[in-house]
């Protein structure tokens, strides 16, 4: 059974939330404040965290930025309130793997929840190489020429989505949707800038891309 942590101050939604997993098969650790969420999301090393962005004692974007430098990996969806000021570019490179804006239903939330445990955990304990790259998904370690590579949240997870569909054009809101966890999204110039990066680090000649390749007109394709 996989746990979730649902760190939310509105006890009536805390509840609710905890009652729905239950009846879906999951076991549900709730918390009242950021900092009881954060020493919990620790010591239970829960399976995926809700976390809301404001809390008295810890703020959800602050969990965020200490579980992901406490080298926690554990999925994050961030809830919001409708009047927040959302960045969600930030959210993302903080170490959020989605986010959800109340109100919501509780069949999206259900939906959210188990598309990104697919995202994250798909392929867990494999290694991927591709010309001299190696990616271990258990580590969430990216290697070229045996050295460590620094990579964000964001580009980690398209680098992910790509290995997982090899050979297959990928179009740019596919891409949005898959990889940041949400339809609208408010360029789709994103991608084609985390692409070059991708080509920056694990292409032999960025300029001259053999693994990232663009298909005009649709999107992109991973050759491995």
């Amino acid at each position: 059974m996989q746990n979730i942590l649902v760190i939310d101050d509105d006890e009536s939604l805390r509840d609710t939330i905890a009652m729905m997993l239950e009846q879906e098969g999951f076991r549900a650790i709730v918390a009242g404040d950021g900092r009881e969420g954060f020493d919990k999301a620790l010591t239970h090393k829960p399976d995926l965290v809700l976390v809301d962005l404001r809390l008295p004692g810890m703020s959800g974007t602050e969990i965020c930025k200490q579980l992901r430098a406490a080298k926690v990996d554990t999925p994050i969806i961030v809830l919001s309130a409708l009047g927040d000021e959302l960045d969600k570019v930030l959210l993302l490179e903080i170490g959020a793997d989605d986010y959800m804006v109340k109100p919501f239903g509780t069949r999206e939330l259900m939906a959210r929840i188990r598309a990104v445990l697919r995202r994250t955990s798909a392929d867990a304990r494999k290694i991927v190489r591709f010309s001299e790259n190696e990616i271990d998904f258990e580590r969430r370690m990216v290697r070229r020429k045996g050295e460590e590579l620094k990579f964000t949240p964001a580009e980690y997870n398209l680098l992910c989505y790509f290995l997982h569909n090899p050979d297959r054009p990928l179009t740019r809101d596919m891409i949005l949707n898959s990889v940041w966890g949400y339809e609208f999204f408010p360029n789709t110039r994103t991608v084609d800038a985390h692409v070059v990066k991708l080509r920056q680090k694990l292409e032999p000649d960025p300029n001259t891309p053999r693994h990232f390749l663009t298909v005009h007109g649709v999107g992109y394709r991973f050759v491995p």
